[in-house]
């Protein structure tokens, strides 16, 4: 047995055997519901088993569900600032996140498992997002801001029989704050203000209409300047002199000669890594009768900020490192509309019916510099690469229904059984000219992938009953069967011809590909995916006395298969989950501990990626994992909680995760990988078999604690300390050495509130990343002209920070 494993049994040993022990002489009991306002002093004595989840499609005690879930309140969210999907992996054990800058998406990873390319149109998650029940299937858009939230659950590994597609490592749900009927008018607003030009500003309020309806407005806007200063070229570029002579050496003329134009370097304006984003949504509330209510809601949110910038590892001498030289001025334009709907009616006391139905319009353009200044230009066209990915326009469309029916109140039997049915209809143009030494430089390639109607159609039917054997002991089983059927119309990729009586110009929005321009066709994309796969689950639980649960599971998890470039087909990816579980309350409901150990097995697992194809043209490729792909991890939390103190410990261990079968792998992130044979369909690869999955650090731990001091006039100051530690972790699949990982690094934010005696009105300071640590999410690399490597990441945000104020009224 090997130091990992020796760590991951003493951790499972003190995780679950002490618990077992202490739990047995508890006896917690639940309070009462808290107030409106969640500063408020009674939310501060919650007990901690009070938390209520929907994991199971039912509402159930936290501790007394036998999944492994995070249950996160609207006062960590606030706390912690998470306003982003991106911001709640300090809080999960096991998840991470990152963004893309080329598409301006969101990519998340959960035990392990996750794709950092599923940022087009044929993306798959790993991690399905929900929000209010309702499927979103773009995490960037899924509840802008988290605007207004009651509460974010996590639930890790598969969860595919009772919440659906793309859930193969997990699911994160979203539950909006609901209008209330008999509250009376109530709300909260807050503005803030912090470095990097920061401000931003939220409110909500409760309308009570009538005895049966009422309404819910919120509204938010973030704001911050970009990180990324711009770089002057004037200090950098060669002299014309010297660039005359390169561009000759070359084998350019004289008469063809061009002098770099200093002014095609973005100088002003708005900088990679901006925040401009809105949010605002309109809920509803019908309950006519106590046996029927209609939850309604409208969402928009906006974006007009910029993408994330890849920076060098290692910057030039002379240049900060938030700072680029760009040739590419950042653009990004997303906008999503979402209408979602929720009928539940109690048709006796043991049997409820619901219906849960979403829509959502999604479209998005972007600019970004995908060159990233790594290279200097020695003429214009020589040395260095103008590469621009820009997406001209996309536009998602999607919706969903579910309807179940399951039984409510003490049964013998606790069961459920629905149906499902999604649509997708998703169109793009994504071009990207890419140019030997500047944009005015000759077309190193060009193309242009043009897909005017992608379409995906799920269905599915379900079933899981839970069998209460004794009034300690619980049997579950579940089953569910899905059918998707994609579909790629009429896509095609264009490719640059290299004709030479073709002007050499970087290919515009407004030009269309043809030969007359310079393009032929290279790959045609028409084609059709359709297969059905049952998933299904198989659980035993019992109680450990009053105040624990034991469990052990085992489910199968799957993400559909589909179309990709050239119109061939790629395996859907399934996998078996084994878990044991464990959870306990102490000290009267005011300490919980919640531990988990599982193992994944996946067969096709699903890697995507850029790349470049034998003939020079590029595209969007997938790959099916041969043999066994391996995940072995443990995750515990502790969360205790007092009056007058509250402490989180977040751990997670994945010692084991490796990859099947995989002998060619290709990224165009990733230049200078070696040349590969003609039956790879690569023209450039390397042998990833058995490499450690990216994102899973062997160990991450996150400690939180804060103190509330009761000052002489009956207000309260309260410190706050969050500390997050993460051991070293590859940041792709190829494991190339310390360029293409993170180190081990310690994060922490610190914040101090004040809140007046009568829980009116309070004030916040905050400092985020407090040691301005380089913390990276993603790596690539360029092959420079001398034949070295130079390494890119993208980065989390440096030291950040501010004051907030805020009102309830």
């Amino acid at each position: 047995m090997n130091l990992r494993h020796k760590l991951l049994y003493v951790a499972m040993t003190l995780a679950f055997a002490p618990g077992t022990l202490l739990a047995a002489d508890q006896d917690a009991t639940a309070q009462s519901a808290p107030s409106k306002n969640p500063e408020g002093a009674d939310k501060k004595v919650q007990n901690l088993d009070a938390i209520s989840v929907s994991a199971t499609k039912r509402d159930t005690p936290l501790q007394k569900t036998p999944v492994a879930v995070t249950a996160i309140t609207v006062d960590t969210l606030d706390r912690e600032r998470v306003m982003t999907v991106q911001d709640l992996t300090k809080l999960v054990p096991g998840l991470q996140g990152t963004s893309q800058g080329d598409h301006g998406v969101v990519t998340l990873t959960l035990r392990g498992i996750g794709n950092d390319s599923a940022k087009t149109e044929y993306a798959d998650p790993e991690v399905a997002t929900f929000v209010d029940g309702v499927y979103a299937p773009r995490a960037e858009a899924a509840s802008g801001l988290l605007l207004d939230m009651d509460g974010v659950e996590v639930l890790r590994g598969p969860q595919g029989t009772l919440w659906g597609r793309n859930s193969t490592a997990g699911a994160i749900s979203f539950q909006t704050a609901k209008p209330d009927i008999g509250a009376g008018f109530y709300g909260n607003a807050q503005v803030e203000a912090g470095n990097y030009n920061q401000i931003g500003s939220r409110a909500a309020f409760n309308l009570p209409i009538s005895n049966t309806f009422a309404m819910r407005v919120a509204v938010v806007h973030e704001q911050h300047d970009g990180y990324v200063d711009y770089q002057d070229p004037s200090s950098q570029l060669p002299s014309v002199a010297q660039q005359q002579q390169t561009y000759l050496a070359s084998g350019g003329t004289a008469a063809n000669f061009k002098p770099i134009d200093p002014g095609q370097y973005v100088q002003k304006g708005d900088k990679y890594n901006a925040q401009d984003q809105s949010a605002a949504r309109v809920s509803a509330l019908w309950q006519p009768s106590d046996s029927f209510k209609w939850n309604l809601s409208y969402e928009y949110f906006i974006d007009r900020g910029t993408p994330s910038m890849s920076l060098m590892q290692t910057p030039r001498d002379g240049q900060k490192f938030w700072s680029a030289l760009i040739d590419t001025a950042p653009y990004l334009h997303r906008t999503s509309n979402t209408v979602r709907s929720r009928m539940d009616w109690n048709i006796n006391d043991g049997v409820q019916l619901s219906y849960i139905a979403g829509y959502n319009k999604y479209s998005g353009q972007s600019d970004f510099d995908q060159d990233v200044g790594v290279s200097v230009p020695t003429s214009f066209t020589t040395n260095g690469v103008y590469q621009d990915d820009r997406t001209n326009s996309s536009h998602y469309k999607n919706w969903s229904q579910e309807i179940n029916l399951k039984s409510t109140g003490p049964q013998t039997v606790d069961w459920i059984v629905g149906a499902y049915y999604g649509y997708e209809n998703n169109d793009i143009r994504f071009d990207i000219p890419i140019m030997n030494g500047t944009r005015y430089g000759t077309v190193n390639w060009q193309g242009s992938f043009i897909q005017p109607k992608e379409t995906v159609e799920s269905y599915a039917l379900f079933g899981q009953a839970t069998w209460h054997l004794n009034d300690s002991v619980r049997l579950t089983g579940g089953l569910r069967w899905s059918h998707d059927d994609k579909e790629n119309k009429g896509g095609i990729n264009w490719g640059w011809a290299y004709d030479p009586t073709v002007p050499q110009l970087p290919i515009s929005p407004d030009v269309y590909p043809n030969p007359s321009n310079g393009f032929s066709i290279s790959q045609q994309n028409s084609a059709k995916y359709s297969k059905s796969k049952p998933t299904w689950l198989l659980r035993l639980d019992t109680d450990v006395s009053q105040n624990g649960l034991l469990y052990a599971s085992v489910s199968s998890g799957y993400k559909s298969g589909g179309t990709q470039d050239a119109g061939t087909l790629y395996k859907p990816e399934s996998l078996v989950n084994y878990e044991v579980g464990s959870k306990f309350a102490f000290f009267d409901g005011h300490m919980t501990w919640n531990s988990a150990v599982y193992y994944e097995a996946f067969k096709n697992f699903q890697l995507s990626a850029p790349i470049v194809y034998p003939d020079g043209n590029h595209g969007l490729g997938f790959s099916n994992v041969g043999g066994t792909t391996k995940v072995l991890g443990f995750e515990s939390e502790l969360a205790y909680q007092q009056v007058d103190d509250r402490f989180n410990l977040i751990f997670s261990a994945i010692p084991k995760k490796k990859l099947g079968t995989l002998q060619y792998a290709g990224s165009n992130d990733y230049q200078g990988l070696p040349a590969c044979p003609p039956a790879s369909n690569l023209a450039n690869c390397a042998n990833v078999t058995g490499n450690d999955l990216p994102h899973a650090p062997d160990v991450s731990l996150t400690a939180i604690y804060e103190h509330t001091f009761h000052l002489g006039n009956g207000g309260r100051l309260t410190p706050r300390a969050s500390a997050q530690y993460q051991s070293s972790q590859w940041l792709s699949y190829f494991n190339l050495g310390d360029g293409d990982k993170q180190k081990a690094y310690v994060r922490g934010d610190l914040s101090l509130r004040y809140s007046e005696p009568g829980d009116k009105w309070w004030v916040n300071g905050y400092v985020q990343n407090v040691t301005d640590k380089k913390t990276r999410t993603s790596a690539g690399r360029f092959l420079m002209a001398d034949g070295s490597l130079q390494y890119v990441s993208q980065y989390l945000a440096p030291r950040t920070y501010g004051v907030q104020v805020g009102v309830w009224f």
